[in-house]
């Protein structure tokens, strides 16, 4: 078994194993390269068909290209597509234009997916998390636990040895489940390339510039880059010596401003 394959194969069991152990499942879609490839490895362990829904929390700041190429796919795939928003703080009106990065994910991204859990009473939830995209993330196990209060104990995470995880949690808990913690950016290009999986056009150079990693319009930068297709972007990437998330405006605060996102919930 070649690289890539052995690299499915384990998210593949992974996936099934969260489905089989939590009949209340959902997964997060962001609509970048990551969770799209998560997507398609969903498809893939069920046959063409997800047997859960796939949710989108909705800042009202993405991409207009991400909000298209999102409803295009989610007709396309007849998927049980589930937009969530933290309407209460919209409301109120939390925005990039007024509120600090920090506060806008809080709000926005963090505790909508807070709402989100408990409106549809999930006890666990799929995310295309990687542990090279940042030093914090590296912390997290494939099924890492939530307390009642959404909380994530970085200090106090289950061991994982042999492939046994941790697939139960206590009432009124919930887990996260990261089926790609294994992969690296360069493998997500080139399983991308290999299964001609759809991926949003702005991961391509126009005018000398391109996106490497996809957020919020406010605080995500492109990067200078001729990159025009899947080759090209593998080809830039063996050759890059820049953190994938360097356009990523929370990233650049600290590592404790990314620590206490995801400690409180973050994605």
């Amino acid at each position: 078994m070649d690289h890539l394959s052995r690299l499915e194969s384990q998210s593949i069991y992974i996936i099934r194993e969260a489905y089989y152990k939590f009949p209340r499942l959902a997964l997060l879609w962001s609509i970048g390269k990551d969770s799209t490839t998560l997507l398609w490895l969903c498809r893939k362990a069920f046959l063409g068909k997800i047997p859960f829904p796939v949710m989108h929390i909705d800042t009202t700041y993405k991409f207009p290209e991400m909000y298209a190429f999102r409803d295009k796919y989610a007709k396309e795939y007849g998927l049980d597509l589930l937009v969530e928003k933290n309407g209460e703080a919209l409301a109120r009106g939390v925005s990039y234009a007024t509120h600090d990065a920090f506060t806008c994910c809080h709000e926005l991204k963090t505790l909508a997916l807070v709402q989100a859990i408990k409106k549809h009473d999930l006890q666990a939830v799929l995310v295309g998390i990687r542990r090279d995209e940042h030093g914090i993330r590296a912390k997290e196990r494939y099924f890492s636990p939530r307390d009642e209060n959404f909380n994530w104990d970085y200090k106090n995470q289950p061991s994982e040895m042999l492939g046994h995880y941790k697939s139960t949690t206590k009432e009124g808990n919930h887990l996260r489940v990261h089926p790609l913690l294994h992969w690296t950016e360069l493998d997500i290009w080139k399983y991308i390339k290999r299964e001609n999986i759809p991926i949003n056009e702005l991961y391509f150079a126009k005018n000398g510039q391109r996106y490497r990693s996809l957020g919020c319009m406010p605080i995500t930068t492109p990067i200078t880059s001729t990159a025009s297709n899947i080759d090209e972007i593998i080809t830039e990437l063996e050759h890059s010596k820049t953190a994938e998330r360097e356009g990523r405006k929370q990233d650049k605060e600290n590592a404790y401003v990314m620590q206490k996102l995801r400690a409180l919930g973050y994605m």
